[in-house]
């Protein structure tokens, strides 16, 4: 089962992470200026993961594959790591749409 870990980073600022059942990283958020928001923003990874359409498939300029899962306003939540394939960035949109809706918080 999957599992969110709330983190401080260097700045100050809360960021979370949707990590698999196997503890790999499938989902990093951006930075919220306070705990509160930090923790909204899981509940909104939970209710957007079940949407298609809230994934965005990217290609970086290297030649890597990742995603960003974006809320209902066009607002990223989260991106994922690069993949060096399109079926491993599709892989990792899979075990975040099966982890993210039941997954616990680890603050």
């Amino acid at each position: 089962m999957g599992k969110f870990v709330v983190s401080t980073r260097k700045n100050g600022e809360f960021q979370f992470n949707l990590k698999a059942g196997n503890g790999q990283i499938i989902l990093t958020s951006e930075g919220y200026s306070t705990k509160a928001n930090c923790l909204k923003g899981i509940e909104s990874v939970k209710k957007n993961a079940q949407v298609d359409a809230r994934f965005e498939k990217k290609n970086s300029s290297n030649g890597k594959y990742f995603f960003n899962l974006k809320s209902t306003n066009g607002q990223v939540i989260g991106s994922s790591e690069m993949y060096e394939s399109e079926s491993g960035r599709n892989n990792g949109i899979n075990s975040v749409k099966e982890n993210a809706p039941s997954a616990t918080t680890e603050e």
